[in-house]
């Protein structure tokens, strides 16, 4: 007989526990750590701790914190219909952990592997108070940060031949990643010692309520999770390719926020969405930032590229401010900043057009665009965020190059076309006709009078020209050692 079954051939309270240490897989179904825990035949005891010593810039910010009361309260709710109540305790994590495992006497401590710099340090803490009681499992991505590699054995640098990478292993192991696990019915419950109450941690807002566009377009939680999922996979897998970048449809799975906090996994994902190539292909783009991230874990504040640390960025708070409050005067823009603001999620092509011309045509540093985001998306996912961000501004791997500058304009009149988006967020604009709405200082004054709209003050004028924008930032650029 093997050691699992003597294991639970013991009552219960012979038995230590094993503890569950959850932070960003916040779901039952397909979650190794909690297969591996059931599976070990000890009781279980699901732990979250809030653990608020990350750096100040990347503590968590108010969409985050919002989605994270919500999902917490789901996945509470379902441990315990199941018999094992989510404990909560505040701490750091390498003290809480391990003064925890003393406490209950626990046999191991089952977690997720982190990929953010400081957390991963943390781990490192962790482990060395508990040793071979750490047992880590590949929770958050489909492959292991360090598993894909170039044939010299180093990291990638470059998102294309990484994603062919990933597919082959895909092929090479004919089914990764393996299918998903089924959310266990029962969980043998170990005893729980005293911890917090969620809504002794402030995680929601405090008046004024600004959450109410978050309210009224997410459901936080597993089964939001597994509802978004199946409606795309029934509505819109097949149209995804041609409809991904027109915001003014619902052409994304808008999965995100639930990606990000762990409510459903990559290969629930994979494999729901299989058929869809260019769907895939965004789940790649999120293993390479991972990649990116665990390699190079200055990502989040310094640029890849040294040469882009000589950049002479602009310092002009009015600016910033206006761009973050979706005041450019640039519709395009604006419409996808009052989105993010409203929802916590912006959708992705917007994102490209409202950061590059944060960067390019306003020329700000793009770390001011990238802690905007963190504080506002929904979605906040410390790899994604900073990998992207510099992929825009042209400072990071596998980055658009330097010349890559979208007109707001063409790409507003390229993706939305009819002005749906624009004026769906920027009611002030709607009544202009289709011809001027992605440009209205364009506008005659006779249709801008038609439309009631003055500019200046119904709606700004533009913060630069985009011309000379432009312009500026490829001199900029090209003077930059080994840029031009």
């Amino acid at each position: 007989m093997g050691d699992t079954d003597h294991t639970m051939s013991q009552p219960a309270a012979s038995r230590p526990p094993v503890i569950l240490w959850l932070r960003r897989e916040l779901r039952l179904a397909d979650n190794p750590a909690l297969a591996a825990a059931v599976a070990s035949g000890h009781p279980v005891l699901p732990v979250f701790v809030l653990d608020e010593t990350a750096p100040a810039a990347w503590a968590p910010g108010g969409a985050s914190r919002w989605w994270l009361h919500h999902s917490l309260a789901a996945l509470g709710a379902e441990l315990a219909a199941r018999g094992a109540p989510l404990l909560l305790r505040r701490g750091r994590y390498d003290q809480v952990i391990p003064a925890l495992a003393a406490e209950v006497g626990a046999a191991a401590v089952h977690a997720g592997l982190p990929t953010e710099p400081w957390a991963r340090a943390a781990l490192r803490r962790v482990h060395a108070a508990l040793g071979g009681r750490l047992r880590t499992h590949l929770t958050t991505l489909a492959f292991a940060p360090t598993e894909i590699r170039t044939q010299a054995g180093t990291p990638y640098g470059v998102y294309s031949p990484f994603a062919r990478a990933c597919l082959a292993r895909v092929a090479e192991t004919g089914g990764l990643p393996a299918p998903p696990l089924a959310a266990p019915a029962r969980l043998e419950a170990a005893p729980s010692p005293p911890g917090d109450r969620l809504a002794d941690w402030g995680l929601l807002p405090a008046r004024p309520d600004w959450a109410g566009g978050l309210r009224a377009a997410w459901m936080p939680g597993e089964a939001g999770a597994a509802a978004r999922l199946e409606r795309f996979r029934h509505a819109g897998l097949a149209q995804y390719a041609a409809r991904r970048d027109l915001p003014g449809v619902a052409g994304t799975s808008m999965l995100s926020p639930h990606l990000a906090w762990g409510e459903v996994s990559v290969s629930q994902v994979w494999h729901a969405t299989a058929g869809g190539a260019k769907f895939i292909g965004e789940l790649l783009w999120r293993e390479f930032a991972a990649h990116l991230l665990w390699h190079h874990p200055a990502l989040p504040e310094a640029p890849l590229r040294e040469a882009f640390a000589a950049m002479p960025w602009r310092d002009d708070a009015a600016d910033l401010r206006a761009w973050q409050r979706g005041r450019t005067g640039i519709p395009i823009v604006d419409a996808g900043m009052r989105q993010l603001w409203r929802t916590g999620w912006m959708h992705n092509r917007v994102r490209m057009i409202a950061a590059s011309f944060l960067v390019k045509h306003l020329m700000l540093p793009w770390q001011h665009g990238e802690a905007w985001f963190w504080d506002t998306l929904a979605d906040a996912d410390l790899a994604q965020n900073s990998a992207s961000w510099q992929w825009v501004a042209g400072s990071g791997a596998d980055a658009a190059p330097y010349f890559r500058i979208f007109n707001p304009v063409l790409q507003g009149r390229k993706f939305d076309p009819d002005g749906a988006y624009v004026r769906a967020w920027v009611p002030e604009l709607a009544r202009l006709p289709d011809r001027w709405l992605h440009a209205p200082w364009d506008a005659p004054e006779d249709v801008l009078a038609q439309a009631g709209v003055l500019l200046g003050r119904d709606y700004p004028r533009p913060l630069v020209d985009l011309a000379a924008g432009r312009q500026r930032a490829l001199d900029a650029f090209a003077a930059l050692p080994r840029v031009a």
